[in-house]
């Protein structure tokens, strides 16, 4: 098919719920508005084209229990009208992922998401369309590492990224972020990062504001503010050592101040929060500031398909999620009059990379940037005997390989690894490259370490952990899954108030674990000082190369 009939082919689509559409018509749908917002997150890096098994347990609690985000599987399908066994079915759940996989093949990847980007602004008018990225976009490969996040400049350059804000991007450190923004075309938005008072007092500084609050972008007649909230844990769940002298929050009354500012000065049509809040803490903060018309959320992965309302003083503000790793684009169209947003429809569009042409200069930039490393991207370790996958609330499968590098490198009785939510899936029977292990934690601060710890201290680590997931207030939820444990199995009750969720702790032979006895523990990625061990890809690279390899202890939930 030549590109002139594909574009014709490839107009607007909703994500084709309750049926299987023609390959031809699977992104058509007629235009609707004034204007199109397109809206990425958590790519993480991921320039190619990727399999990413969405998680089989996600656990809400208290008004998140069985209500979006926290909707898996069978659930999800009823609750958005999604036909078991369809193309959907494959994007939005873990359902016979394997085999869907087999079916409908990898999803996301640049070259293909900017064939629907530029689509979409062809079919719209480029003067019509505005493209947000709500971070993560610069972190989760072994190029994004070794080019300190510049391939992901270039390539979010190429794909036409007006504005985006930011997380894992500050993990490459101050300097780095700053020469990164610098080649950046767009904007980076973030009203709640600021220099800490004594560090804005020692610069001399008139104000303690490092990036841009807000953009107004005049799209047609429509005025369009758009508002960054950067991850307001930063200095918590990473190395506080990056982002020395600023601090992050949530910052709700400074936030509704400005949003309060913008409406009586620029006059929008509408506002628009671009968020790496995760959807938990985005949906009560809907709730109490009043003012914003969309927020369009990340962090924790979450495709929803459909966006939330949440009532507040002011009326309604609509709240999404757009996915993670290139999966999905989504599109908002907007229709507004007198200075009010009218109308929207919101489409969470799932990026099949069989379904679209790459595009020809983004998969040239692609090659060219990946070109020096293929020999190491392409080593080969083992072979996947079952199919490997990070995200779930309390276990994956590539991490159990982790857990059991670090084992068998230490000699440990326990081994940690973070819940990251990042990490792309292997399929059984295919090949593991060195590849996969860095999408699994190509980190700047991937150092290991082993040291002795006590049962108590092991369980008071893991209640922690369990209350930034499970805490009853989603304002002190920091978005990850719970710790990965390998030589060891604990029960945990995620309803359960802090000091009573983490039960029973096992060691794989079935020794229960002692409260006042010590433990060799490994892990890695500690947000501490540096840790001294090697890198925690180099070790995992070397065990897959072993012949002798045991399976780890799973995380119980009860």
């Amino acid at each position: 098919m030549n590109r002139r009939r594909f574009l014709q082919y490839l107009a607007l689509s909703p994500v084709a719920v309750g049926c299987s559409v023609p390959r031809r018509d699977y992104y058509r749908q007629p235009e609707f508005g004034d204007i199109t917002i397109m809206h990425i997150t958590d790519c993480h890096a991921q320039l190619l084209p990727v399999y990413y098994r969405e998680p089989a347990v996600n656990l809400g609690i208290g008004a998140g229990k069985n209500a979006p985000p926290h909707l898996s599987g069978e659930q999800l399908l009823r609750r958005f009208g999604i036909l078991p066994h369809s193309r959907e079915a494959y994007a939005f759940t873990h359902l016979d992922f394997t085999g869907a996989a087999h079916r409908y093949g990898k999803m996301g990847g640049f070259a293909h998401l900017a064939t629907l980007v530029n689509t979409i602004r062809d079919l719209r008018g480029p003067d019509k369309t505005l493209l947000l990225d709500g971070g993560d976009s610069w972190q989760g490969s072994a190029t994004a590492l070794w080019t300190r996040g510049q391939d992901m400049v270039d390539a979010c350059n190429l794909l036409g990224v007006d504005a985006m804000t930011g997380h894992w991007e500050f993990t490459y450190g101050k300097e780095r972020l700053f020469e990164n923004l610098k080649r950046f075309k767009g904007v980076f938005l973030a009203q709640n990062a600021a220099q800490a008072e004594e560090a804005a007092f020692e610069s001399g500084a008139d104000n303690d504001e490092l990036f841009k609050a807000y953009l107004i972008k005049e799209i047609g007649k429509i005025r369009i503010a758009v508002i960054g909230q950067a991850y307001p844990y930063t200095p918590i769940a990473n190395p506080p050592r990056f982002v020395k002298g600023w601090q992050f929050g949530i910052e709700e009354r400074r936030l509704q101040s400005l949003v309060d500012r913008i409406r009586i000065t620029e006059r929008p049509d509408a506002i628009i929060l671009l968020s790496h809040n995760g959807m938990d803490v985005d949906l009560k903060l809907a709730s109490r500031v009043a003012g914003i018309d969309l927020i369009l959320g990340g962090h924790t992965h979450d495709a929803v398909p459909e966006p939330i309302p949440v009532a507040n003083p002011a009326g309604r503000t609509w709240v999404t999620n757009a996915g993670s790793h290139g999966k999905f684009l989504a599109v908002i169209d907007l229709k507004a009059a007198g200075g009010r947003l009218q109308a929207i429809r919101y489409r969470l569009l799932p990026v099949f990379a069989e379904l679209l042409e790459p595009d020809f200069e983004m998969q040239s930039l692609i090659d060219s940037l990946r070109m020096p490393y293929m020999p190491a991207l392409r080593r080969p370790l083992a072979e996947a005997s079952e199919l490997l996958y990070r995200r779930d609330n309390f276990y994956g499968t590539f991490d159990g390989l982790i857990l059991d590098a670090l084992l068998a490198e230490y000699g440990a009785d326990i081994a940690l690894t973070p819940g990251f939510r990042w990490g792309t899936a292997v399929l059984p029977g295919r090949t593991i490259a060195m590849e996969d292990v860095m999408n699994h934690t190509a980190i700047t601060y991937p150092e290991t370490y082993a040291a002795m710890m006590t049962g108590t201290q092991l369980k008071n680590m893991l209640e922690d952990v369990a209350d930034n997931l499970f805490n009853p207030d989603p304002y002190y939820r920091q978005g990850g899954d719970m710790v990965r444990t390998g030589g060891m199995r604990f029960d945990c009750d995620p309803a359960a108030e802090w000091g009573k969720r983490i039960g029973t702790m096992r060691l794989c032979n079935g020794d229960r674990v002692e409260a006042g006895k010590q433990y060799k523990v490994a892990g890695w990625a500690t947000v501490s000082a540096p840790a001294a061990g090697r890198p925690v890809f180099e070790i995992v690279g070397e065990h897959l190369k072993s012949p002798v390899r045991h399976r780890p202890g799973r995380a119980m939930s009860v």
